[in-house]
């Protein structure tokens, strides 16, 4: 099986998929969308951020590809929809770096409110201007976090740690950690703020979120923080409030357009911008951070294509079976189907009729697949897999043992 890295995925994943047997090819860059299309040969994809899958390219690879590994949080570059209609689950690493981003935003907060960033370049102009003008501690302010999930409560424990009082707003009702306290919507959050930092995904209720009529509801003098996806503000507006100083400052680490390559030149709205720190998409880019996700998205390739565990998909049906223990006489039959009536009573047909003797057998089903595990003695599984493939429902059928 043949498995294929994009965009300089940690090494530490390409070690162990090589480990558990399978084929590896490790790419630096992120390909064109036709030359990944001509994979037709791929078993497993692990991408990053950068990589576009769209419906084009996940039919293309298909029936070969099994499956996709974002090695990141975000899965807003696949087609999820198409990949699960098609039988492909999507594994991501959800807290593999969560840690690097919340230390990246109280480095921000700190930055921005002591301004070391401005002195630090008038140090390297060969000027000395020592003074306390504009420069405050963190201590007591408010921070309010837009999307308390798994990178917002760890921002929220950090700047409590700091003696900050945080609020947050969250369209999911979630558990407070700490201290923190939750208000009824954005507008008070902003108004009440003195930085506020954004950890919400990419859709299409959070495009341009962040306009003029929300900057204006901000603090004057206070900070907006992004590091979660470059589409959720509107740069220009953000400008526009920074040079009228409604704004303090601000800190952005993603674009709505981001180049492909390292090295590459990039233009943004904020560039020449004193009170503005600028950074290339590197919050969850630690050595530590990238370790992680390789670890974690590494171990769910092989536990799919082994085991059929699919615990972690974040658009397929999670089924989560004991390992397959290769020393009993048996072998694991996996199928992906169409999730309408009278599946299982056709499948269980086909075993009743070739004598198949089922040790295990599970299901699970989202709207429109059902996956669907079976440990059966080995006797006559290939003809089975064969008779199930050929049913008008399959998607995909494999014997993994």
């Amino acid at each position: 099986m043949k498995c294929l890295l994009l965009e300089g995925i940690n090494k530490v994943a390409s070690e162990y998929l090589k480990a558990q047997g399978l084929q590896v090819e490790h790419l630096i860059s992120a390909p064109k969308a036709e030359d990944l299309a001509r994979q037709k040969d791929c078993t497993a994809l692990g991408i990053r951020s950068r990589t576009q899958i769209t419906k084009d390219i996940l039919n293309s690879m298909s029936p070969s590809l099994r499956l996709i590994g974002a090695f990141c949080i975000g899965t807003d570059q696949i087609d999820l929809a198409e990949a699960g209609r098609l039988g492909i689950p999507v594994f991501n690493a959800p807290y593999g770096n969560t840690r690097s981003v919340a230390e990246l935003v109280i480095s921000h907060i700190i930055a921005l409110s002591r301004q070391s960033y401005s002195f630090n370049q008038i140090m390297h102009q060969q000027k000395w201007n020592k003074t306390s003008e504009g420069s405050r501690e963190v201590r007591g302010k408010i921070l309010g976090i837009v999307g308390y999930g798994h990178i917002g409560t760890q921002v929220s424990v950090l700047a409590e740690a700091m003696g900050m009082k945080v609020i947050y707003f969250d369209i999911v009702e979630t558990l407070p950690l700490g201290n923190a306290q939750p208000v009824k919507n954005l507008k008070e959050l902003m108004s009440l703020s003195d930085f506020v930092t954004l950890h919400i995904p990419q859709t299409p209720a959070t495009k341009n979120m962040i306009q003029e009529k929300q900057l204006k509801w901000m603090k004057r003098g206070s900070f907006l923080i992004n590091t979660s996806r470059g589409t959720v503000v509107d740069l220009e507006d953000l400008k526009q409030s920074l040079l009228e100083n409604q704004l303090a400052g601000a800190a952005l680490d993603v674009f709505p357009a981001e180049p492909q390559k390292k090295n590459s030149s990039f233009t943004c709205a904020l560039q020449g911008m004193k009170q503005v720190i600028l950074t290339p998409h590197i919050a969850g880019s630690t050595e530590e951070a990238q370790e992680n996700i390789a670890s974690q998205v590494s171990s769910s390739i092989t536990k799919y294509l082994f085991h059929g565990i699919s615990e972690g998909a974040v658009n397929f049906p999670v089924l989560n079976p004991p390992v397959l223990d290769q020393e009993k006489k048996c072998r694991r039959l996996v199928n992906i189907h169409e999730n309408v009536p009278g599946v299982l009573g056709s499948i269980n047909g086909l075993v009743s009729n070739l004598k198949i003797n089922i040790q295990r057998q599970y299901l699970a089903t989202n709207n429109n697949i059902g996956y669907l595990i079976m440990d059966m003695e080995k006797e006559n599984t290939d003809q089975l897999c064969q008779a199930i493939n050929a049913l008008s429902t399959s998607i995909r059928t494999d014997i993994l043992s």
